[in-house]
């Protein structure tokens, strides 16, 4: 009777290590993955940045060419 008891607890012994390993696992494996999610959004922000200079170049080129234009306007001084 008490080697039956002894190999039962054993067993679910063995199957809660087997189960609080599997969910450590998992659990590992989901913040992986959410590091490598914020590694690609960081990434594509930082290819975007070349991009958004461009564009900041050729606005403060075009209001620089409308500022002169408007200051040569006599009837605006």
């Amino acid at each position: 009777m008490l080697l039956e008891i002894l190999i039962v607890a054993i067993i679910v012994l063995n199957l809660l290590f087997v189960i609080v390993y599997n969910n450590l696992i998992k659990q590992r494996n989901r913040v992986e993955n959410a590091w490598a999610q914020i590694e690609v959004q960081l990434k594509r922000r930082y290819d975007l940045i070349p991009n958004l200079v461009e564009t900041v170049k050729g606005y403060a080129k075009h209001e620089k060419k409308l500022f002169s234009k408007t200051l040569q306007k006599p009837e605006l001084r």
